[in-house]
């Protein structure tokens, strides 16, 4: 652990406006994980989508997620969190990758989070495809066990294989998190999976783990205060993950995503339901798919980084109430 000291505001944006510096997220200042033994939660790029199965881009989504929290500030008014004061925040970075080859990234991305974990830092992650998912899943539960894990998506990555022998692709991460025991399917819930299947059996695996998959006919049906009961109920408080894919959300919102499905939720919808995660037992998140060259205007890469910070908001809040 360094002995350096170091700062862990942003940049005062009246001193140097938010146009101006190198983009980091949120402004926070970067520091490399061997150099982050003060940080409480660390935010993580993953420049990766070697295991997206058709619409390429989402490697390029950190960097533009980077650039567009510059439009974030520093206190939430709808829940009186400021969450620099109550908890340690940097950019780390962004982790190690093999453009070329899914095990070896795998590999390298859990080696770059058991450096995270084992510093008791909090992940905060920017996809990337969901892919990624799976090793920060690996790292955090050797030291927390199966974790339960509250996923917003259009589809619910529970798939088999892809053309035959391909066990990793971004629709097959929670499949194999559940099969090497790192997620605890009944305390899984997935909201707003929608969209048309290869075949009705797609999605009969994950519900025979004991998944709880809610289908955006009844996240209607129920509203957004039946969803919230049901995260609750589902996930409990035990050590919970959460993970958001912007494609969760219907395509007038988020546009630059790999695989878009219309018919989602609105993005105050999310916000509201990230809102609701206050009081559970995080143990790290992400928000993953955003392809910014689907969507040029960055439109997607600003709601998935304002998304991201409402998970701050939400670790920082814990860290606070840890601290006390």
């Amino acid at each position: 652990m360094s002995e350096q000291k170091h700062s862990f505001s942003p940049i005062d944006s009246n001193a140097t406006p938010r146009y101006a510096g190198i983009a980091t997220f949120m402004r926070l200042p970067y520091l490399p994980v061997s150099d982050a033994g003060n940080v409480d939660i660390g935010l993580i790029g993953i420049p990766w989508d070697g295991g997206t199965t058709n619409r390429a881009g989402a490697r390029h989504g950190p960097r533009q997620m980077r650039d567009l929290s510059s439009l974030m500030r520093k206190f939430h008014p709808s829940l009186g969190i400021s969450p620099y004061e109550l908890a340690n925040c940097a950019d780390l970075g962004d982790t190690p990758v093999n453009p070329v080859k899914i095990e070896d990234t795998l590999e390298r991305v859990e080696h770059f989070y058991h450096q995270v974990v084992e510093q008791n830092i909090i992940p905060l992650s920017a996809g990337g495809d969901h892919l990624v998912s799976l090793p920060i899943l690996r790292a955090l539960a050797k030291k927390h066990g199966p974790l339960g894990m509250v996923h917003f998506d259009a589809h619910t990555d529970t798939f088999d294989r892809y053309f035959g022998g391909c066990k990793y692709t971004h629709g097959t991460p929670f499949r194999r998190a559940i099969e090497e025991g790192v997620l605890d399917p009944k305390r899984v819930v997935q909201i707003g999976i929608r969209g048309g299947l290869y075949s009705e059996d797609d999605d009969t695996w994950g519900l025979q783990q004991g998944i709880r998959v809610i289908r955006i006919e009844e996240y209607f049906e129920l509203g957004v205060a039946g969803v919230i009961k049901e995260i609750h109920r589902v996930v409990g408080d035990q050590n919970t993950y959460v993970s958001f894919d912007v494609d969760c959300l219907d395509p007038v919102y988020a546009p630059g995503t790999g695989t878009p499905e219309v018919g989602g939720i609105s993005t105050h919808e999310a916000q509201r339901m990230i809102r609701s995660l206050q009081g559970l037992n995080l143990v790290g998140g992400d928000v993953v798919e955003v392809a910014p060259p689907f969507d040029p205007s960055g439109n997607t890469a600003l709601v998935g980084v304002t998304l991201m910070w409402e998970i701050l908001c939400m670790l920082a809040d814990q860290v606070g109430k840890d601290k006390r």
